[in-house]
């Protein structure tokens, strides 16, 4: 019963945006309130529970995404995004620049969050894409993948460091793991499936981003490589020195508490754009005056956006309220398979249902951890978060606040996210499944 109201609320959001051309947002909220009458749900907590998705998903991405876009649009208006892109084009070449972005993204995910990473780098896409003439997909795409791959199997990242607890897996082992088995994943869903895709699709990027663009500046209007490069990946090092806190610093020691601080997303965002401020601001020769009109032209362009995620934040939680998460859990449990596939069925069954892909790596983790520990050395704990985290990022679709993130920042139609980012996201899915399932043959 759950699942199949599951699956008509979702035709039913399909048919609103692109059939009736409905506000995203405003769909999102009718079917939120259709899923909650539809499962029985009180009135009061059908309201409360879409204020709280809305709210918890806003709370930690209008911080992000608001300080991201200031320091986006001031290394774009001081030519900082132009000069990665014409270091990278020089480097890799422009028929490679793809895979630089992939391997920058992996890189840089390491220790952010996804949507961080995403804002941070974002300019450098648009910015190689109009200074090469290539797809925005092509560069873009390789973008996400990194980002994505990261965010779901390698630890620091919160799901995967509380499924490691959960298995009772080895830190080391896991992210050494993480990595033998995410890089060949990226690969295959950044620039691999990015060329192709991109030859199929053509999209317009959003005319708010795409005329804030600017190149063809000579070499002494540009800053060097080197502050570039600093500036941009500050918020990148504060979130590293927290995670070395947490690993070599005892819980109550005062270093790790400052530490932790200084490397919450939202304080090293906020450190990174005061930086920002001499780096690509004074020190280019503007005044307090430009740079503050700067950063005032950057938020508008983000309202529509954060409203959209928003309201895909508020369906994730009446489909979690809804106990759809928990009907999945018990489906896929009774059946019985090899742990590692188990792992990632039921991650990948909870994901597809309610969108969360930290929630379903939870939950999946939770259930799975238990009929392991009755069969030990059946799988590998690590390669155990591994499966979870390949499964909690498969079919992200329109209950998933990160489908409509990439649909606005790049200005497609759900069908065009549909066809590049969920097919994107499944690639990594069933490619992370591929390859740990490769990996178990040679661990004990």
């Amino acid at each position: 019963m759950l699942l199949g109201i599951v699956f008509v609320a979702i035709l039913f959001l399909l048919l609103l945006i692109t059939k009736l051309k409905v506000n995203p947002f405003i769909s999102l909220m009718i079917v939120s309130f259709f899923v909650g009458l539809s499962t029985g749900m009180p009135l009061d907590k059908i309201v409360g529970s879409i204020q709280a998705g809305l709210g918890n998903t806003l709370g930690f991405i209008a911080i992000v995404l608001g300080l991201g876009t200031m320091l986006g649009k001031l290394m774009e208006e001081s030519g900082a995004a132009e000069r990665v892109a014409r270091t990278l084009i020089h480097r890799f070449g422009e028929k490679n620049v793809h895979w630089a972005m992939m391997f920058v993204a992996f890189i840089v995910g390491i220790p952010v969050f996804f949507q961080v990473g995403f804002v941070l780098l974002l300019p450098l896409v648009f910015t190689i894409a109009k200074e090469t003439g290539i797809s925005l997909l092509k560069i873009g795409l390789p973008l996400v993948a990194g980002l994505s791959v990261v965010h779901g199997l390698v630890p620091p990242h919160p799901a995967a460091m509380a499924a490691v607890g959960i298995f009772k897996a080895d830190v080391g082992k896991t992210i050494l793991y993480s990595i033998i088995v995410g890089l060949p994943t990226a690969i295959l869903a950044g620039p691999v499936f990015a060329t192709f895709i991109s030859k199929k699709v053509n999209i317009t990027p959003p005319e708010s981003i795409a005329n804030s663009v600017k190149i063809g500046r000579t070499e002494e209007e540009l800053p060097g490589f080197g502050i570039t490069v600093i500036t941009i990946l500050f918020p990148v090092f504060l979130m590293l020195l927290s995670t070395f806190a947490d690993i070599y610093l005892a819980k109550d020691a005062s270093l790790r508490m400052i530490l932790n601080f200084i490397g919450n997303p939202i304080t090293s965002l906020l450190i990174s754009v005061l930086l920002s401020l001499f780096t690509f601001g004074l020190w280019r020769g503007f005044s307090m005056t430009q740079i503050g009109k700067y950063c005032d032209q950057s938020l508008p362009a983000v309202a529509s956006i954060l409203m959209v995620i928003g309201g895909g934040g508020a369906f994730n939680k009446v489909l979690l309220d809804s106990g759809v998460g928990a009907e999945i859990a018990k489906i896929a449990t009774a059946a019985q398979v090899n742990p590692i596939i188990l792992g990632w069925l039921v991650a990948a069954l909870i994901r597809v249902a309610t969108g969360s892909a930290t929630v379903s790596m939870l939950t999946a983790a939770g259930i799975v951890a238990p009929i392991l520990a009755m069969s030990p050395g059946v799988a590998s704990p690590e390669l155990m978060v591994l499966a979870t985290g390949a499964g909690s990022l498969v079919l992200s679709h329109v209950n998933d606040s990160g489908f409509w993130l990439i649909k606005e920042y790049f200005g497609m139609t759900v069908q065009e996210t549909l066809s590049t980012w969920t097919v994107l996201e499944t690639i990594i899915g069933v490619a992370g499944l591929a390859f740990t399932l490769l990996l178990s043959v040679f661990i004990a």
